[in-house]
């Protein structure tokens, strides 16, 4: 269903109006005795808007600020290399997931189903299945963020809720890095302060030659792995995105009389 998701969201959010179900990927000519060869530049621009599709998936979702977070924790413990980088973001893939899950649900259930039964035209598609995202994007933006893109906009957003993309997308990734960074600074500060205490006990030791991180960075581990880190981070992390559920309809009036 997640696959069925992503491809829902690569077919909805990187098509061009003018896509048709089949796309020929070489047209052939005659040209007398020979047989030309050439690439329709309807395929061009659709391979080109699919190559957008990792950096639409990275701002428009979670992974951003998972991936600040635990890249700021390990330069706060000192580490160079451990986690690797291919742990890290592997890891903030699959929370990016576990978080994301409900929103391609929903695209899967709403838009890519119905478009592929035929049950709905493409527009109609495009339309339902960006309205979770946006929905998920706005529950995650900070005001001023939206509120700095909106003026530069220069145009009135009467409803919120109809922010256009062009508007939400960089506010959200806007917003994601700040509170990324925010939460990264609340995690190097109890790590500072075990290297303020090791560089003092050493100083009051006469040790000055002697490297602190020597002594701090198996504290902080032991401190880190006894604390349970990694569990109590990742659940933090995925907490800190309310859940998002579709709307319930209203119900209709009763007839009177």
């Amino acid at each position: 269903m997640i696959f069925g998701g992503l491809v829902g969201l690569a077919v909805l959010l990187f098509s061009s109006t003018g896509w048709a179900q089949g796309l020929p990927l070489i047209t052939s000519t005659e040209r007398g005795a020979e047989t030309v060869y050439t690439v329709p530049i309807q395929t061009l621009l659709t391979l080109t808007a699919l190559s957008f599709l990792p950096a639409a998936l990275m701002l428009m979702t979670s992974f951003t600020r998972i991936l600040i977070v635990f890249a700021l924790l390990r330069q706060a413990l000192g580490l160079q290399g451990v986690p690797p980088t291919t742990v890290l973001v592997g890891l903030a893939l699959f929370l990016t997931f576990f978080i994301m899950t409900p929103v391609f649900d929903q695209v899967y259930q709403q838009a890519y189903l119905p478009l592929s039964r035929g049950e709905i035209e493409f527009e109609a598609a495009l339309s339902v299945g960006v309205e979770p995202f946006r929905a998920f994007m706005l529950a995650n933006t900070r005001q001023d963020e939206l509120s700095l893109f909106a003026n530069l906009f220069g145009q009135p957003i009467p409803v919120r809720e109809e922010t256009p993309l062009q508007v939400l997308v960089p506010a959200f990734a806007m917003s994601e890095i700040k509170t990324g960074f925010l939460i990264g600074f609340l995690i190097y500060l109890p790590f500072l302060a075990i290297d303020f205490a090791v560089a003092s006990v050493l100083t009051s030791l006469g040790m000055i030659m002697v490297s602190p991180m020597m002594f701090s960075l198996p504290l902080k581990l032991v401190i880190f792995v006894l604390a349970d880190g990694w569990t109590l981070l990742g659940t933090s992390l995925v907490a800190g995105f309310p859940p998002i559920t579709p709307p319930t309809p209203v119900p209709a009036a009763a007839p009177t009389g």
